[in-house]
This record gives C-alpha cells, structure tokens and sequence, in this order.
C-alpha cells in the first residue's frame, strides 16, 4: 500500500512540474526551421514554375 501511495505521489511531482517548468502553451520550440510549405518564398517560384510549365504546353 505505501508503494501505491508513494508511486501516485511521485507521479504527481512530476506532473505539477511538467506544468510549472514546462513548455508554455502557445510557446513555439523550432522557430527557426521552416518546411518548404510553410516558405513563402519557395511558394511563389512553385506557383511560377507551374504556371510557367502550363503556359508552355498550351496550344497557340
């Protein structure tokens, strides 16, 4: 029984501490790395290269 005790005790510390010196809601962690969706840029030449590509195969 004091194992039990001692085991929802110990899971308890580690949740309240999760929660104080976690990460905070909202709170990015990678704000520097970006995919390529996520790339305004590459998303542009993207949309360029298509359209460019589509103007290319279209009968005159």
């Amino acid at each position: 029984m004091m194992q039990l005790l001692a085991v929802i005790g110990l899971i308890t510390v580690v949740v309240l501490m999760w929660k104080a010196f976690g990460p905070q809601p909202g709170e990015r962690t990678n704000v520097g790395v970006r995919g390529p969706d996520d790339d305004p840029e590459f998303l542009w030449r993207l949309k360029r290269d298509v359209q460019k590509h589509h103007d290319e195969d279209k009968p005159e």
